[in-house]
C-alpha cells in the first residue's frame, strides 16, 4: 500500500508490471522508478513496468538510485518528473526509502520549506530528519534563483 507524502506523492515499496492497471484505477497518473535494475533476484524489469504504465495510461520515468546516493541530476530529473506529471504520481524503489528522500530534494529544489517535508515524511512512516541541514540549504538556494 503506498505511503502519502502529499496529495500529489505517494511512495511504495517494489510494484510489479501488472500491479499497473490497479494503480491506475486508484488515481495514479505516473509511476517514477527509483531502483535500478538488477538490483536484486527476482526483481521485474524496470521496461516491464514502464510498458504496463503505458497501457494503463499512466507516465514514467525511470531514476535509479543507487548506493552512491543523489546526484544533482537526479533531483532535477524527480522535480521535472513531479511538475509535469498531470495527476498524482506514485514513485517506488525496494522500500520506500529512496523514493521518499528524492522526493524531498526535489521539492526542496524548488523551494518547499524543509520542517514541511520531514513533517510529511514522518506522517508517511519515513524518517528524514536527518536530511533537515540539506533541504534548508537547497531550499535556500532554490529562494536566491
Amino acid at each position: 500500500m503506498p505511503a502519502m507524502l502529499s496529495p500529489a506523492v505517494s511512495v511504495s515499496p517494489q510494484i510489479m508490471p501488472e500491479d499497473c492497471a490497479g494503480l491506475a484505477a486508484q488515481g495514479f497518473a505516473f509511476i517514477v522508478n527509483n531502483r535500478p535494475d538488477g538490483e536484486a533476484p527476482g526483481q521485474p524489469a524496470g521496461e516491464a513496468i514502464a510498458a504496463e504504465a503505458d497501457a494503463a495510461g499512466m507516465g514514467y520515468a525511470f531514476i535509479p538510485i543507487d548506493h552512491n546516493g543523489f546526484a544533482p541530476e537526479q533531483v532535477h530529473a524527480m522535480a521535472d518528473a513531479l511538475a509535469r506529471s498531470p495527476g498524482p504520481v506514485l514513485a517506488f524503489c525496494r522500500s520506500g526509502t529512496r523514493s521518499c528522500h528524492l522526493w524531498a530534494l526535489a521539492e526542496a529544489s524548488v523551494g518547499a520549506d524543509a520542517r514541511t517535508l520531514i513533517e510529511a515524511a514522518a506522517a508517511a512512516g519515513y524518517d528524514i530528519a536527518m536530511m533537515a541541514g540539506t533541504l534548508r540549504h537547497i531550499a535556500q538556494g532554490a529562494a536566491a534563483r
